[in-house]
């Protein structure tokens, strides 16, 4: 009984301890994104400030820098207002100053106070988010005024912006790694590439990024080569493309990169009396999603969009396990056009999307020369 007693106060300090931590943890990071909206506020208002100032000539030539050091001296340990700092808040504001028009200051203000030029000259208004349908307030407000910049200097278009300040709000970058993912990677293009409609069809942004992030709007199944088979391109017919995939499966996963477990080929499924034959199945780990690939030997038709949606219905009712997202459906065929798949997908709700594929006799000759044989990659990849 004594045992008894000794093990459950030890439960209840446990449990204590647990909401009390869950309750500091939540204030303090409440406490941070205070800071940062602050933070991110006052910018805005000594952006503008500055900019004002400096684009209408009313400040002269090294007065941003003058300004920063007798700051500096008059306030000793300031941080974060230095020449270049400065600088930075102007482009902040300058790349959203028409977030201003819609700031409950500005609506209030009346048309005297707007042309009043010594006013315009000497205030310091801070951005006042509000009466903005559409804007993403939560995600701007929430990353740090660096990645904030970063996305400014790289990214120039605003659509690209906006979404690469929710890419920042979910995954958390760092603000080295930002310019080389928005350079390098190009994740607002790339969702485009393929013809998909994830951002509509998968509710959690981070998952959809990540769909949209793995998939390609075409691949080059190098290990499929019609002429070594001698055939021609009329003949070749789905389950050739398959059968070659099954047997070099390694490669095939690793177009797409980690986190995909092969489940089988013609895997078949019962309902209701009807046979379906599913292509290609695979799990992914990141998506905890099974991923459906059909093999289409010519030009995308819509058909292939209902028979796939139906695959991805009994995936949904009959193999799809607790604790894993709906299925995602690919197709791949030989070719299509991207704004007519875009336009047929709107109406369908499982998430799905449309790549074409090249096999290595439509390499071009000249750059196969140049490339080294399978023998030496094997070579190379075992050194």
């Amino acid at each position: 009984m004594d045992k008894d007693i000794e093990n459950n106060g030890i439960q209840q300090t446990i449990d204590a301890v647990n909401i009390l931590k869950t309750a500091i943890l939540q204030s303090q990071a409440r406490a941070v994104k205070a800071v940062n909206q602050e933070q991110l506020a006052l910018y805005f208002g000594v952006g503008r400030y500055i900019s004002v100032n400096t684009r209408n000539k009313h400040w002269g030539s090294g007065m941003i820098k003058s300004i920063s050091q007798r700051l500096r001296n008059e306030l000793p340990g300031l941080r974060g207002f230095g020449e270049s700092q400065l600088k930075n808040m102007r482009l902040f504001y300058e790349a959203w100053s028409m977030l201003e028009s819609n700031s409950p200051i500005a609506i209030g203000e009346t048309e005297k106070d707007t042309q009043n030029l010594d006013d315009k000259y000497s205030t310091i208004r801070q951005l006042q988010l509000a009466n903005l349908p559409d804007f993403p307030i939560i995600e701007f407000l929430s990353i740090s005024f660096t990645h904030h910049i970063r996305i400014i200097e790289t990214a120039k278009d605003m659509d690209e912006r906006l979404f690469y300040i929710r890419y920042c709000h979910n995954y958390k970058p760092t603000t080295e790694s930002l310019p080389s993912i928005i350079k390098k990677q190009d994740l607002y293009h790339h969702q485009g590439a393929m013809p998909n409609n994830f951002l509509a069809t998968i509710p959690d942004y981070k998952q959809a990024y990540r769909a949209i992030k793995m998939f390609k709007d075409e691949y080059l199944l190098d290990f499929v080569n019609v002429e070594e088979l001698g055939m021609h391109e009329e003949d070749v017919d789905e389950r050739v493309i398959e059968q070659s995939i099954v047997h070099n499966i390694k490669n095939f996963i690793m177009t797409f990169g980690k986190g995909f477990t092969f489940n089988g080929s013609q895997v078949h499924y019962d309902k209701l009396g009807h046979d379906h034959w599913i292509d290609l199945l695979f799990y992914n780990r990141d998506l905890r999603r099974l991923v459906v690939f059909e093999l289409k030997k010519g030009r995308f038709k819509t058909a292939y969009l209902a028979q796939l949606s139906s695959y991805l219905r009994i995936l949904n009712d009959d193999d799809r396990r607790e604790g894993e997202e709906p299925p995602i459906g690919i197709i791949l065929c030989k070719d299509a056009d991207k704004a007519y798949v875009e336009y047929i997908m709107q109406d369908f709700r499982q998430p799905m999307g449309v790549a074409t594929y090249k096999t290595a006799d439509e390499m071009d000759k000249e750059l196969m020369k140049v490339l080294p044989s399978k023998e030496q990659l094997e070579k190379l990849l075992e050194d």
